[in-house]
């Protein structure tokens, strides 16, 4: 009986060897050097507007509440804001700063902030303001004032 069990044994050593070859190989093949980590940092968003009036006089200033709402947290990600007055005048600002050039980019301290719009004209008044972060991801909002002179 221990000659038959050890013919056996000596039999199986193979396939013990075989198993390991294909246990090593296997591991060496899924540790490959290609599958490396990817880090996601560019994540699309979405603005959220308070309403506006649609009523504005001459000389009158429009608060505008904005909220930059992120689909992930990418913590280096900036947002930039650039405006263009199509009709009517008027100067667009943030907060107590400077009023905004059109066409010029800037950027956005905060992703919750208040645009200042007040009207220099006497006729409807219609702008769009872009915002975009630092991948190139832009939304477009559109405003358009009636004048209430």
């Amino acid at each position: 009986m221990i000659a038959i069990f050890n013919k056996f044994r000596i039999g199986l050593v193979p396939i013990y060897v075989m198993l390991a070859i294909l246990t090593a190989s296997v591991s060496l093949v899924s540790c490959s050097k290609d599958d490396e980590l990817e880090i996601q940092n560019d994540f699309p968003f979405e603005v959220n507007v308070m309403p506006v009036p649609k009523d504005v006089a001459n000389g009158q200033t429009v608060e505008i509440r904005i909220t930059i709402q992120r689909t992930g947290n990418y913590s280096n990600t900036q947002y930039f804001l650039r405006y263009f007055q199509f009709d009517g005048q008027g100067t667009l600002q943030y907060y107590n700063e400077p009023p905004y050039l059109p066409n010029d980019l800037y950027p956005l301290p905060t992703e919750q902030f208040r645009l200042y719009y007040t009207s220099t004209s006497t006729v409807s008044q219609s702008f769009d303001v872009w915002i975009s972060d630092s991948f190139g991801n832009e939304k477009k909002l559109s405003f358009e004032f009636n004048s209430s002179d």
